[in-house]
């Protein structure tokens, strides 16, 4: 005998949570499924425990331009061991309260690996679940490569278990898991080397943000080694590691390598074909603009679609796909344009909205950029010291704002207005209209000539 559900997710992340809380909310039964630990990869390996060493690196610098300030500190050393504790006692608190908040909200919470029987039912350590609408939200999972030895290389899981700092490490990556990683390291004090196949990293950001960051990052102690293809890893007697890359490239001495190539959804042990689901070639599983997938009653939400892979964007996903299925909002959907991210780099980034590239390519010679750079006024006179950088893409003769692009300190927390500007459809002359905020280095987005 089956138990039935008006809604089951596949996957207790922010997606699958999200889909059940909101169907629970307008009363209906709803189960979660998963098969590690409840909160998915954000809450556990991957924003929550990378924002608190960001913080720890963020420290490390304020720390060092303390001396700057008139500060005479002090500095015994960094405990690993001690942040990486309060990260995992921060982290089992926010777990722990997500088991109470799905009992409380009469939301089933199933352990286990979920397996479609067919469209309607999925198969749990053995026992059958059916359901009216099956969420499909398993995550992703990092991509190790196949190449000789790179088994002695961790993942960005792998980081997060790390119980002692890394001394000198490489991360082989140009996306912006590993940016973060690398940046963060450094600041902490191990010596890294940051390994990318082609010229530069961050493909798909606006140029002056992949530019700036490299050279901050460079001017910060990261040695970025461009137009490497790892072929092979040995590890040594000593414990050490050795890198072999095409055209000669031979790197050696590395105690810690951590792979950052990239992300694969988790639905390949899914079994989709009972449900007469099938995913491409990358195993993201299609969808339209309403998170259906080519099975009636079967969708999917968050990384497994291949569509902006963001913690907040599964979330927003789920929520209005629950508002039209249970509430009567039949055109209820995500707009996936527009969308803001942050970099948590050092120094950090915020971004919505097109590159100049793209509005170029879009329209040519319609697109005004507005841009500056300066040192921001924490930094007037600390020794060492980072630029900030602002771009704002502006279209047409009412200079409609498509794109805001900042990079210095505290970008990360002066985006999200923007992004309500953006969204809304502001002009370059709304943003003039705007009493600027002084001393901030966020005035300087509405104060641009």
């Amino acid at each position: 005998m089956s138990k039935h559900y008006d809604l089951i997710a596949i996957g207790a992340g922010s997606g699958g949570l999200s889909a059940a809380e909101r169907g629970a909310m307008y009363g209906k039964k709803c189960a979660v499924v998963e098969m590690a630990k409840v909160g998915g990869t954000c809450v556990n390996i991957g924003c929550v425990p990378k924002k608190v060493m960001w913080n720890g690196a963020h420290i490390a610098h304020a720390v060092r331009d303390a001396l700057d300030y008139g500060f005479d500190l002090q500095v015994n050393g960094f405990d690993w061991g001690k942040l990486v504790a309060a990260r995992e006692g921060y982290i089992n608190g926010i777990t722990g309260w997500y088991g109470n908040y799905l009992k409380d909200s009469n939301i089933d919470f199933i352990q286990g690996k979920a397996r479609f029987h067919d469209a309607k039912t999925l198969e749990v350590n053995g026992e059958l679940y059916t359901a009216d609408h099956i969420v499909i939200a398993p995550g992703g999972a990092p991509i190790t490569p196949a190449i000789p030895g790179a088994e002695h290389g961790l993942t960005s899981d792998g980081f997060f278990a790390l119980t002692e700092q890394p001394g000198r490490v490489a991360v082989v990556g140009g996306g912006y898991i590993a940016v973060e990683l690398a940046g963060l390291l450094n600041a902490l004090g191990s010596e890294v080397d940051l390994l990318l196949r082609g010229q530069h990293f961050l493909a798909g950001f606006d140029d002056m943000l992949r530019d700036t960051l490299m050279e901050e990052m460079v001017e910060a102690g990261v040695n970025i080694l461009p137009n490497i293809a790892l072929e092979r890893v040995e590890k040594g007697a000593d414990g050490l590691l050795t890198l072999h890359g095409s055209g000669g490239h031979t790197l050696s001495g590395f105690d810690t390598l951590i792979w950052a190539v990239g992300r694969a959804p988790l639905t390949a042990d899914l079994n989709l074909e009972a449900a007469g689901l099938r995913a491409d070639s990358r195993g993201f599983i299609p969808t339209d603009e309403f998170q259906n997938t080519q099975v009636p009653g079967i969708y999917c939400v968050g990384d497994a679609t291949g569509r902006a892979q963001l913690t907040p964007v599964a979330i927003a996903a789920a929520r209005r796909l629950g508002d039209r299925l249970f509430n009567h909002q039949s055109e209820r959907k995500l707009d996936y344009t527009n969308i803001p991210t942050v970099m948590f780099s050092h120094p950090p980034i915020g971004t919505v909205g097109l590159t100049e590239e793209e509005a170029r390519k879009l329209h040519g010679d319609a697109v005004k950029v507005y841009q500056t750079r300066f040192t921001p006024m924490y930094h007037a006179f600390t020794q060492h010291g980072s630029k900030t950088a602002m771009k704002l893409v502006c279209v047409g003769a009412q200079e409609k704002v498509v794109g805001v692009h900042i990079i210095g300190l505290g970008a990360d927390e002066m985006l999200q207005g923007f992004a309500v500007a953006v969204k809304m459809g502001a002009t370059k002359a709304d943003f003039d209209n705007t009493v600027a905020l002084h001393p901030t280095s966020a005035e300087e987005l509405v104060t641009m000539r």
